[in-house]
């Protein structure tokens, strides 16, 4: 017998490790010291750093992988991986430098795996930091025929002086709310429940309140906020900022907040995007519960000094954000947040 009989193809392994080298590559930063297909990677601090530190995070993408096997497209979920590690780094300020992957399946099928990290190449290009390496795991016996679980892990460095961990926020501070590119990577669970069981919606039949297919809205990429985020801490105009994953914008904003202090969020300053709309609707779900759940279209809230909230927008809208006054910093009364409906 050879290892292909128990269903581990070490060909197929080796054939994907050759065609991903070139995705890799074009991620490179000067800092990277190995090629990928070695045994680790080694990525040298960037230089210019008074007192480096090294922040670090690692995430999944979810059950928004179950609407990439649904439809058979996976070219982009690669980026929603990164995005969630990435930008879960960039909230302290700190740069983005190198990524890693975790691809599991059952039968490895070459091709499918490599669109996922073309995907991945391609949120880090948007991130800014380098595929340095990865794991293609072939476990047979583990997950059902064409379907796969991802991880990533995601290094960034910063300037200790320079580094954001919320203490710097001030009553009276502005929150500038960044617009989601849709629901990111979080809440599949209750809207493919929604969606697909309870409305019957048909993923590749045109939806006509999304102004697309249901396919296309759920398997938009989440935004990729690294970039912006390292700008503003440089400018030193960032105190604080929340990634708005699983726990929505009840959860995620007092993970900012040093103590005694609360934020406070206007719901009458963005129009919430229409696929959250439609769940709320469909479900029905009510709107504590949605508010915990998803972001309702931020995928970021940054604290900013008030004085300098105008100049905090303006950069962050010419590095292409889409940028709300959502609230502001106050002294806590009772809840971490405070939802003005």
């Amino acid at each position: 017998m050879q290892y292909r009989d128990a269903g581990v193809d070490i060909d197929a392994g080796a054939a994907l490790v050759e065609r991903i080298k070139k995705l890799a590559g074009a991620t490179a930063r000067p800092e990277v010291l190995t090629a990928l297909g070695g045994f680790a990677g080694a990525v040298a601090i960037p230089p210019g750093l008074r007192e480096p530190i090294l922040v670090s995070s690692t995430d999944g993408v979810g059950t928004k992988l179950k609407i990439a096997f649904a439809t058979g497209r996976h070219d982009t979920i690669g980026i929603d991986l990164v995005a969630m590690n990435a930008d879960d780094v960039a909230v302290t300020g700190a740069e983005p430098l190198f990524f890693l992957d975790y691809f599991a399946c059952g039968r490895l099928e070459v091709g499918v795996a490599e669109q996922v990290i073309r995907g991945i190449a391609d949120g880090c290009r948007l991130a800014g930091c380098a595929l340095v390496g990865g794991e293609t795991a072939e476990l047979p016996g583990m997950y059902a025929d064409g379907e796969y679980d991802l991880a990533g892990f995601c290094v960034g460095v910063a300037d200790k002086a320079r580094f954001v961990d919320g203490r710097a926020i001030e009553a009276g501070d502005r929150v500038l709310g960044l617009a989601s590119s849709g629901l990111h990577s979080n809440g599949y669970a209750l809207a493919r429940k929604v969606l697909l069981e309870r409305m019957g919606l048909a993923l590749e039949k045109d939806v006509p309140e999304l102004g697309c297919t249901l396919a296309e809205e759920l398997l938009r990429p989440t935004r990729i906020y690294a970039r912006s985020l390292v700008a503003l801490a440089r400018a030193d105009l960032l105190r604080g900022a929340a990634h708005i994953t699983g726990g929505g914008l009840i959860d995620n904003p007092p993970r900012m907040l040093p103590p005694g202090l609360a934020i406070r969020l206007d719901l009458r300053t963005w129009e919430v995007p229409a696929v959250f709309r439609l769940i709320a609707a469909g479900g029905p779900v009510d709107q504590r519960e949605m508010l915990r759940t998803f972001n309702l279209g931020l995928g970021m809230v940054v604290a900013v000094p008030r004085a300098a909230a105008d100049r905090a927008r303006r950069q962050l809208e010419a590095l292409g954000e889409r940028v709300i006054d959502a609230g502001e910093i106050i002294e806590k009364r009772g809840d971490a947040v405070e939802i003005v409906p």
